[in-house]
């Protein structure tokens, strides 16, 4: 009889146990047990999704607009505050810039064309010529009027010389820090809509009254020989500064800006702080406001260079385009430096937040500097070079060293007296340095032996 024809042949070849490949009845129930869970989690995943509010994206990208169109008014509002409204502060900003050679330069021209152009050399030099005549020395008198011209022309240049020489010393410094201490005075308020005596205005500019400065020139040039200045009548010439009309514009938004001031500064920080916290992915949030920021810094800087090209354009023929352009830029430098220091902080901001992300090129970047650093931390070592158990602890902890790091940096930042772009880029770089330094001295706890010793064995198999 054969093996099939055999009874029970078929039933022992079906309660035969499984093959080696092949799970048991309890790896299946588990496996089945493993997958009912998965599903269970997917559907509760799933129900959080769909009662998850939908509001949180477009509230924070709202946010996030608005305090970087804010950015740039919070940076107008301080610098109006700080400059505009304080006579102390412009006029410490605005003294220094009568040592600018083409200042000086126009400075010492319109004086010495107020002088000359009253004095009249050639006027004098011919009644000297006609008296002379008249008494019957003809000969003397016309060799005077002959040489009147160059008379003149030597006498416009030893007054232009004196000028100049007078306009770089300090007590024309002096002067001109009383004329702008004056006109500031003046600009405050008209603007603030005080009654008061108003800024002068000639021929439709705002000027700065250089009275004081002739007046003291004048006797400079008494006091080297030249006293027929002393006929001349009194002299006020001006600089001009800018179009009056902009006062009158400028009124609004001066008075906005200094109710807000720093008011705006912290509204722009919340709504920035608001929109980061509010949004789902944090750090992608923080990135679009740096990067957000940093755009508005350029629009701002954009907007400043338009405003310079308006401001020349506005200003008479007789003005000296290159003085002028160094009064506007020295206007505007706190500005500036503000909008070169939030642009170069925001950026930072950004590409920190970008770094610590999961992108690929953070990742890599990030195991770059790690395995640089490990390595230089073996080399160490291996030279005998241990950082024992302060090592340990800087490992155990070094989240909260980063942390506050970070914190130190910001706060440096912050109360530092006047920060520029280039104090937070220098504190950037020391941070980087601190972060990378707990990172090599950190020392990760070796791996316990019968770990060690099972990871070699199954290497060896």
């Amino acid at each position: 009889m054969s093996d099939q024809d055999r009874p029970g042949a078929a039933v022992s070849h079906s309660a035969s146990a499984p093959g080696p490949d092949e799970p048991t009845d309890d790896e299946r129930a588990e496996l089945q047990r493993l997958r009912d869970e998965v599903l269970v989690l997917r559907q509760r995943e799933a129900g959080r999704s769909r009662r998850r509010p939908r509001w949180r994206t477009p509230v924070a990208i709202g946010l996030i607009v608005l305090g970087c169109i804010l950015a740039p008014l919070s940076v107008l509002g301080v610098w109006a505050a700080n400059q505009i409204s304080n006579t102390d502060r412009y006029v410490a900003n605005m003294s220094p810039l009568i040592s600018e050679p083409e200042v000086q330069r126009a400075l010492t021209d319109r004086l010495s064309n107020a002088l000359t152009t009253r004095l009249d050399v050639q006027g004098l030099v011919r009644q000297a010529a006609a008296s002379l005549t008249r008494q019957g020395a003809t000969t003397a008198g016309t060799l005077l009027t002959a040489t009147s011209g160059p008379i003149a022309s030597g006498v416009d240049g030893f007054v232009h010389s004196q000028i100049g020489t007078f306009v770089a010393s300090p007590q024309a410094a002096r002067l001109w820090t009383q004329a702008n201490l004056r006109l500031h005075t003046q600009l405050v308020k008209v603007l603030s809509g005080q009654s008061g005596s108003p800024v002068t205005v000639v021929n439709g500019q705002a000027v700065l009254n250089l009275g004081p400065l002739i007046d003291q020139a004048r006797k400079n040039l008494a006091a080297k020989g030249l006293t027929v200045v002393n006929k001349i009548p009194p002299v006020n010439p001006t600089y001009p500064l800018f179009p009056s009309k902009y006062l009158v514009r400028a009124q609004g938004a001066y008075q906005l800006l200094n109710t807000l001031k720093i008011v705006l500064a912290i509204v722009t920080v919340v709504f920035l702080g608001l929109g980061v916290y509010v949004a789902r992915n944090h750090r992608r949030a923080l990135i679009g406001v740096g990067l957000g920021v940093a755009a508005s810094m350029l629009v701002l800087a954009a907007v400043l260079a338009i405003m310079r090209s308006v401001y020349l354009g506005a200003l008479p023929a007789s003005a000296s385009a290159d003085a002028a352009t160094d009064v506007y830029n020295t206007l505007i430098r706190f500005i500036q430096d503000g909008l070169r220091t939030i642009l170069a902080v925001a950026l930072i901001v950004a590409l920190g937040a970008f770094i610590t992300g999961p992108s690929v090129t953070a990742v890599r970047t990030r195991g770059a500097i790690a395995s640089g650093l490990g390595w230089v931390r073996a080399s160490g070592e291996r030279a005998g070079l241990r950082t024992g158990p302060i090592g340990a602890w800087t490992y155990r902890y070094r989240t909260g060293l980063r942390i506050s790091a970070v914190v130190l940096a910001a706060l440096i930042f912050v109360f530092w007296s006047q920060p520029t772009a280039l104090v937070a880029l220098v504190i950037a770089l020391i941070l980087l340095a601190v972060l990378g330094f707990i990172e090599l001295i950190g020392r990760p706890p070796a791996a316990p032996a019968s770990r060690t010793a099972g990871e070699a064995r199954s290497g060896s198999s």
